[in-house]
């Protein structure tokens, strides 16, 4: 039986607000029909939202909200970061940490996201493990800025494991720098946009910024540093244990990750995953683990990533039955 569609009514009328909530050829209602999977038709200020019940008065909701805001011009990215607030009830979990950075407005969009930001603050070492655009890296970056702009650290090491190239990275041409930073890019990319460029640059003439490859890492002892170890599911058991006893006094260490997506070869243990059974009850030690809902990007990464959960446990369960009760 086919659904009623609901009907909306913007008012009081203001067609500049009308114009920024439909953006450049209603470029901001086909985010929102791709979020919540429905179609929206409109005469003037009249919509008529089409689709599955409980989705359709959702994407009302959000017209209603992105009508209320919609003063000034909404770009694509405001749609999308305003998606994932409503979506999480539209308020950052309360208490959730301030930090210190070029970017004013930066703050938690998830409760997942407040709890990772406040367990970084509060523990030396904290694990943030899941799939990509739920902030892992970008937050922790973001807390090392804080700490760095609060001088509580003297300065930021970055570092990730270089799997592509065997960790030999002698055989790369270039210096130091030059052989690492495609794999360091996001870091730095995260950087520049807390810190600006020329910051950025004069920290890294002041080696008040690191990069220090992992596999450079064995045998230092890094104190007051914010150490960010990126890509973490990449390492070995033992690179894991090498890099965790790297810390010093006064040092805090964030290591990023996600599961669903290690590079090691055939028949390796990623590191990650072991050191999240070790480690689970060693106290000053916090792990966040995020979910598809806390995907800050486009609304279809986190619509990706649900598909790919649900496919990996349907594929499980049947390796499962193949393989038959033991015993």
């Amino acid at each position: 039986m086919k659904t009623k569609p609901l009907e909306l009514l913007l008012e009081p009328l203001d067609n500049t607000r009308l114009a920024n909530l439909c953006g450049v050829l209603d470029e901001n209602l086909r985010q929102l029909e791709t979020a919540y999977d429905v179609e929206i038709a409109r005469r003037g200020e009249n919509f008529r939202v089409s689709g599955d019940p409980v989705q359709s008065q959702r994407a009302v909701v959000a017209l209603r909200h992105f009508y209320s805001v919609a003063k000034d011009h909404l770009s694509v990215d405001a749609i999308q970061l305003g998606l994932i607030e409503l979506s999480n009830r539209g308020l950052p979990e309360p208490g959730a940490p301030t930090l210190l950075t070029r970017k004013s407005n930066l703050h938690s969009r998830t409760p997942r996201q407040a709890q990772y930001l406040k367990q970084i603050q509060e523990h030396d070492i904290t694990f943030g493990i899941g799939p990509a655009g739920t902030g892992k890296t970008y937050l922790a970056v973001a807390s090392a800025v804080d700490a760095l702009e609060r001088e509580t650290v003297a300065r930021i090491v970055l570092t990730r494991p270089a799997v592509e190239a065997g960790e030999r990275l002698g055989f790369l041409p270039g210096d130091l720098a030059q052989k690492v930073d495609p794999y360091l890019r996001p870091l730095y990319d995260a950087l520049y946009e807390l810190m600006g460029f020329e910051r950025v640059a004069r920290a890294f003439e002041r080696q008040v910024i690191e990069i220090a490859p992992l596999a450079y890492m064995r045998g230092r002892t890094l104190n007051n540093a914010f150490i960010i170890l990126d890509e973490a599911q990449n390492t070995t058991p033992e690179q894991m244990k090498m890099f965790l006893t790297r810390m010093g006094i006064g040092s805090k260490a964030v290591i990023t990750g996600d599961l669903t997506q290690v590079d090691l070869p055939r028949g390796h243990k990623s590191g990650l995953g072991e050191a999240r059974k070790v480690l689970h009850d060693v106290r000053g030690i916090a792990t966040t683990e995020f979910l598809a809902e806390d995907v800050v990007r486009h609304p279809l990464v986190a619509r990706i990533v649900s598909a790919y959960e649900r496919f990996d446990a349907q594929r499980d369960a049947e390796e499962a039955m193949r393989r038959g009760p033991r015993g």
